[in-house]
């Protein structure tokens, strides 16, 4: 009897305890946003290939094929598809995503732009054509399209950290938590969440230079989950999880990636409060800091808070800078 009251408390804790980034509101079930982009009907309509049909590299290919002014025409008539579109080149999509945004996110080009749900947005800092290296960040709860400042931050500051030098795009492409509640503490959402950052993944590389290296991929807090299912699918070079309440794998071997993988949490980060089990659904596992996990750990111990990683002058940021451009081993 000891133990079922343990097992019913810890699946208590958990439900209520377990969250992404904002806290301690009480939460709402979210459907997540999945399948091709808004306007697909009227895209299939004009005898145009179906975008769930085509891989990104695929996508790719059919761009290639068309003559510059064709493409402009279908960023023009279809802007909904064009712009969320993994694989179409990149020079298209931020033309297509530029006439929905009007400018409102200064200082960054809109690689995405989904208005379904509460609304999803891909923001890119520095030149993703040409850099060298390229880390995408990927959030966790109450990140969408109204509600992407903290996201974008840490973004910029990456961005800085790294001289420029690297690409940073600020991925708020899937359909997070809202506050605490089932949806924090159970896989749903980041299962959708992964099928979706890979395939942006994929679209990356289809449209960057032969030969290019695979992105750093950064993920905190209900974004690390995401991470974790996608981690063997996922073409990265580094995995970087922070603040983070497990990767739904007991270690790193489970990820099942060749990606080196990274693991940071400060001393202050209330996300230490919550039980690293999973029980019946509920639950993430591991704790990714944990020796034992395998993880490379990264020093956090000047951070403050969940989302204080990427504050400047913190051993964290330049750990994080140093891994986007390659320069640790």
């Amino acid at each position: 009897m000891r133990r079922f009251a343990r097992t019913l408390t810890t699946v208590a804790v958990v439900a209520t305890v377990i969250t992404g980034t904002a806290g301690w509101a009480s939460g709402n079930a979210q459907e997540p946003v999945t399948g091709a982009p808004a306007g697909t009907g009227a895209w299939r309509d004009a005898g145009l290939p179906d975008p769930e049909g085509m891989s990104p590299a695929g996508t790719a290919r059919f761009f290639a094929g068309l003559a510059p002014v064709r493409r402009s025409e279908l960023a023009r008539t279809h802007p909904t598809v064009v712009g969320n579109l993994d694989g179409a080149p990149l020079a298209l999509r931020y033309e297509a995503n530029d006439r929905a945004v009007r400018g409102r996110f200064d200082g960054a080009r809109v690689l995405a732009h989904d208005p379904r749900g509460r609304g999803q947005i891909a923001l890119v800092y520095g030149d993703l054509a040409r850099a060298e290296h390229v880390a995408v960040i990927v959030p966790g709860s109450d990140t969408d399209l109204d509600h992407v400042t903290p996201l974008a931050d840490m973004a910029r500051s990456l961005h800085r950290a790294t001289g420029g030098r690297t690409a940073v795009v600020a991925w708020a492409g899937y359909t997070t938590p809202v506050g605490v509640g089932l949806d924090a503490a159970t896989g749903r959402l980041a299962e959708a969440g992964a099928d979706r950052l890979t395939r942006f993944v994929d679209g990356l590389a289809a449209v960057r230079p032969a030969g290019a290296a695979e992105p750093s991929v950064f993920c905190h807090s209900y974004g690390s989950v995401v991470c974790g299912l996608a981690a063997h699918d996922l073409k990265a070079k580094d995995l970087v999880v922070f603040g983070s309440p497990g990767m739904r794998a007991a270690n790193v071997a489970e990820l099942g990636t060749s990606a080196r993988v990274w693991a940071a949490k400060d001393p202050t980060d209330w996300i230490d409060r919550i039980p690293n089990v999973e029980l019946a659904g509920l639950g993430h596992g591991t704790d990714p800091t944990d020796p034992g996990f395998g993880a490379r750990r990264i020093p956090a111990e000047d951070a403050t808070g969940h989302g204080g990683y990427f504050a400047p002058g913190t051993g964290s940021l330049r750990t994080f800078a140093a891994i986007a451009e390659g320069d640790v081993r």
